[in-house]
């Protein structure tokens, strides 16, 4: 007797019927668009499948996702997936978060997940604003940023989610934007690490916060200031590759070259190399070039499949066990 071959998905298979409720031309749009047409090559069917968002324009996600989903509270999303995943390891299971969601409120919860090295998909949408509370500064706006809550300007240093990544110990650290043909590579790469992998999404909030981003996503002018990253290439950008990244002579600081003046090579520049935090570092604080893709990406063992193995080893040195029996183990007590 033949098996029958597996069915092959769809993006029609991971998009459910409700209807999409953010506002029109909003970025959220496009990164919906590229998970529902990337799960289908991933091999992992929807029933196996969990996103999982806290508070914020991002985290109505899942509802729009035909998967098991959860909307859970501001910040607290990485928490209840680490809860899932250890309950259990065969799920698939992504966080959608935002930047005021993922590194305020949430930022001990983030911190923890991407520290344990959990296997999980963390996207992290940046739009450098809080949204759905109609346009208050978030903890990446920009110094000098005019909101209803800052009138006279930000006067917060911003966090660089991916720096703080890095810090935090994240043994995967990517970025893309909304819009990128690119993106769906990362949510493969992402997919593919065993642990953490924590991927910031450049997303542009057209009603409160537009253009946020046009130094990448300008239609004109915004390919040139993109530092596509490729592991073992030298770092170039800009038209034609013709300008790269070196370290300054006597520093550990990054300069701008062009590539053929004042005798400088292709030879000259920094080559980058994925497994190296300290230069993920230097790259995660970049303005402008933005480097984009996988700054770091290493293997490491990971929290759940340590604590997988650790119970397995208890069953079977111990058997089992049985609930009712603990729970009446060793010295108990009546209260009348």
């Amino acid at each position: 007797m033949t098996e029958n071959p597996p069915v092959k998905l769809t993006r029609k298979d991971f998009s459910s019927d409700q209807d999409i409720r953010w506002c029109p031309g909003c970025g959220d749009y496009a990164i919906l668009a590229a998970v529902q047409r990337t799960l289908p090559d991933l091999g992992t069917p929807p029933e196996k499948t969990v996103f999982i968002s806290g508070i914020g324009c991002a985290a109505r996600f899942p509802y729009y996702m035909s998967t098991y989903g959860f909307h859970t509270i501001h910040g607290r999303a990485p928490a209840f997936a680490t809860g899932l995943k250890l309950a259990n390891p065969d799920l698939d299971v992504w966080v959608i978060t935002g930047d005021g969601d993922a590194l305020s409120i949430g930022g001990n919860h983030l911190l923890h997940a991407l520290r344990r090295n959990i296997n999980l998909q963390i996207l992290l949408f940046n739009n450098r604003i809080y949204g759905l509370t109609k346009g208050q500064y978030s903890p990446t706006s920009l110094v000098g940023k005019v909101t209803p809550s800052t009138p006279l300007g930000s006067v917060d240093l911003p966090v660089a989610p991916l720096s703080f990544a890095l810090g935090a110990g994240a043994t995967f650290a990517a970025r893309a934007y909304d819009v990128s043909k690119r993106l769906p590579d990362m949510l493969k790469r992402a997919h593919a690490h065993r642990g953490a992998a924590l991927v910031e999404v450049m997303q542009n909030c057209n009603v409160f916060n537009d253009g946020a981003w046009d130094v990448i996503r300008d239609k004109k002018t915004g390919s040139v200031n993109q530092l596509w990253l490729e592991h073992g290439k030298p770092l170039t950008f800009g038209p034609e590759g013709s300008l790269g990244l070196r370290l300054r002579a006597g520093s550990l600081d990054l300069e701008t070259v062009k590539v053929g003046e004042g005798g400088v090579t292709e030879s000259d520049l920094l080559v980058h190399d994925e497994t190296n935090r300290a230069q993920a570092f230097l790259l995660a604080q970049l303005q402008v070039p933005v480097p984009m893709g996988v700054l770091f990406a290493i293997d490491a063992p990971n929290y759940d499949a340590d604590v997988r193995a650790q119970r397995e080893q208890q069953v079977e040195r111990h058997g089992v066990g049985e609930m009712h029996e603990l729970l009446r183990r060793g010295h108990t007590w009546t209260v009348d």
